[in-house]
């Protein structure tokens, strides 16, 4: 048991530390606003967002976070998903823990929305098919299925053997993206500022419990294959 816990470098309990707390303080921001939530209670940050990004709504950006939305939509994200798996199996045969992990983290967030909407089954504050604008409002499915997806991608770059400086523009530009598709949902008056940060909250949760239990998995599986290489 000792000697476990000297194989395990330094940076790992900082990387596990850290992913505790992400875990810890979004849990904790979600079950918060879920609360208030399932008491029908009204936030004024709500309206005084809505009022923010009605003053943004122009014809121009209502077009822009039009498009921009539909990168977090379900045909997107099945088609990206697709695309992922394809590219995951092409480069990391051999390393199946990465694509095993992408489904769970994928499949789970659909069935965590799902399930999450039917059981607060709050209304929208506007019902809009054009931009994906029907069910129930919390969470929003745009702000946690993206950071799920997206976010693994940039874990995926992270852990490449690209160049530094490759890496910080691809995984701003995601990053980006992800707070985009995110706050896209406001200006198009479909779902409350918090149903984007309980989205956004409950999707980073997921995602980084995905990852770490990856890591876990990956760092057991590689001490695995080089006790035997030595024995």
């Amino acid at each position: 048991m000792l000697n476990t816990i000297k194989e395990i470098p330094a940076r790992t309990y900082i990387l596990i530390v850290t992913a505790l707390l992400i875990i810890g303080g979004g849990f904790y921001i979600f079950s918060e606003l879920g609360e208030e939530v399932l008491e029908n209670e009204m936030f004024m940050i709500d309206r005084y967002a809505a009022d923010f990004a009605e003053s943004l709504a122009t014809p121009g950006v209502t077009t822009f976070f039009a498009w921009i939305t539909e990168l977090g939509s379900v045909w997107a994200l099945t088609l990206g998903s697709i695309i992922m798996l394809v590219v995951l199996w092409v480069f990391y045969q051999r390393k199946k823990w990465r694509i095993v992990y992408f489904v769970i983290a994928m499949g789970g967030v659909t069935l965590l929305i799902a399930g999450l909407k039917a059981a607060f089954s709050r209304d929208r504050p506007n019902i809009i098919d054009a931009y994906d604008g029907t069910g129930y409002s919390f969470p929003s499915g745009h702000s946690t299925a993206p950071i799920v997806f997206y976010g693994f991608i940039i874990y995926l770059v992270m852990r490449s053997k690209l160049n530094a400086l490759a890496k910080w523009l691809i995984n701003i530009f995601l990053g980006i993206l992800i707070l985009l598709i995110a706050f896209s949902r406001l200006p198009l008056g479909v779902h409350y500022f918090t149903d984007v940060i309980g989205g956004l909250s409950l999707g980073l949760t997921w995602l980084v419990s995905c990852i770490a239990i990856l890591e876990i998995t990956l760092w057991h599986t590689g001490r695995k294959a080089g006790k035997s290489k030595i024995s």
